[in-house]
């Protein structure tokens, strides 16, 4: 399977190259990534300066193209200009943070699903609930193994799906739970500074997420030990 990888971390993000290693094995895998971190950017896209990109070798050997543009420009491009042949399959991320509820509205990783499922191509946003987890492997195996039963099941055109997991071994991990989009709101806040000159500025923050939606269905995924 062809399978094109991005993310909103950026092309040296540890999460995109989990999924690298699990899907490099048994498929045909490029990653087209940005440049630098552009978290929360949602499905912005560069219309006022240029885009340019450059191969760039990871952990002294894997390979990427690194765009300075959004996820979704990434997927653009990719797709329009990087890429010889459309692939059969877009996983964005892996996210360290879980993209539930309206925050799926400002997440690149899930925008750069979005793009893809918009241009016909399905399509996987994947995050992991806890920053720093420590399963991040795990997560990365089973979305490879997730993403089989997706490809033979068939989405319907222009539906992608955002996979959240919990940071577990993989033992754990025993199937996937659908569930509706939650409309649940992070309570955000800014928090006023004062610089050296005496001017206001703030920085923006928000705490946990409310309660999630109860699932709906499972499927079972079995994953290759």
């Amino acid at each position: 399977m062809r399978v094109l990888l991005t993310n909103d971390d950026g092309i040296h993000a540890p999460g995109l190259w989990a999924l690298y290693h699990a899907f490099s094995v048994r498929h045909q895998v490029t990653v087209v990534a940005p440049d630098r971190e552009r978290s929360a950017v949602g499905h912005g896209i560069t219309l006022h300066q240029p885009i340019r990109f450059e191969k760039t070798r990871v952990n002294g050997g894997m390979t990427g193209f690194a765009v300075n543009g959004t996820p979704a420009d990434c997927v653009k491009l990719g797709l329009a200009e990087l890429l010889d042949t459309a692939p059969e399959l877009v996983v964005s991320g892996i996210n360290p943070g879980a993209n539930v509820g309206i925050n799926v509205n400002y997440s690149g990783t899930v925008a750069a699903a979005k793009e893809a499922a918009m241009a016909g191509i399905p399509a996987m946003a994947v995050s992991i609930i806890a920053p720093g987890a420590r399963y991040v492997d795990a997560a990365a195996r089973f979305t490879e193994a997730l993403s089989l039963q997706v490809m033979g099941r068939r989405l319907p055109v222009g539906t992608f799906l955002n996979v959240n997991f919990p940071d577990l071994p993989l033992k754990k991990l025993r199937g996937v739970r659908w569930s509706r989009q939650g409309t649940g709101a992070f309570a955000q806040h800014f928090e006023k500074r004062t610089d050296p000159r005496d001017r206001s500025y703030y920085w923006q923050g928000c705490d946990s997420q409310g309660a999630y939606d109860q699932p709906l269905a499972r499927w079972d995924i079995p994953v290759n030990p």
